[in-house]
């Protein structure tokens, strides 16, 4: 099972950028941390971060038969419509996840432009939201089960 994991604009910058909101964690040691966890519940990952919206849309484009996807937009969440739209165009199951509450933080990163076209959202738990998204997402398209219910 090839599973994506996408992250958008200032996530290559995770371990240094606010560690009080988005933790001491490097995207490198969060890359090893989830493939070694994919590797144990029978999924591949093939991971992708640019700061620029264009290269998140081609890389969706050129990975279209992947199995899903889990995609942190970060700051594209509030404002793309081209992503939206270019997981709807591959007709992905995905799994937007998020390193902070996006709910208790301002205004303009309550709303979602990319969780209507997801099978969830998981926010709020760190680095935690990643697991949590890609253990759903492998449950849902292994099983055919309600996320969490299984034995993955």
């Amino acid at each position: 099972m090839k599973i994506l994991v996408v992250n958008g604009p200032n996530l290559n910058l995770l371990g240094t950028r606010e560690p009080e909101i988005y933790g001491t964690v490097s995207m490198e040691e969060l890359k090893g941390m989830i493939a070694g966890r994919a590797l144990q519940i029978g999924a591949e990952v093939e991971f992708f971060q640019s700061n620029q919206e264009g290269e998140i849309i081609d890389f969706i484009h050129r990975y279209r038969d992947a199995d899903g996807m889990i995609i942190n937009p970060a700051a594209l969440t509030h404002t793309s419509f081209a992503i939206r739209d270019a997981i709807s165009a591959v007709d992905m199951t995905a799994v937007e996840v998020h390193l902070s509450n996006i709910h208790s933080r301002e205004e303009f990163r309550r709303i979602s432009l990319i969780a209507p076209v997801c099978i969830g959202q998981i926010s709020g738990f760190g680095i935690g939201s990643y697991f949590l998204g890609l253990e759903a997402l492998v449950n849902h398209l292994g099983k055919g089960n309600t996320p969490g219910v299984g034995n993955v």
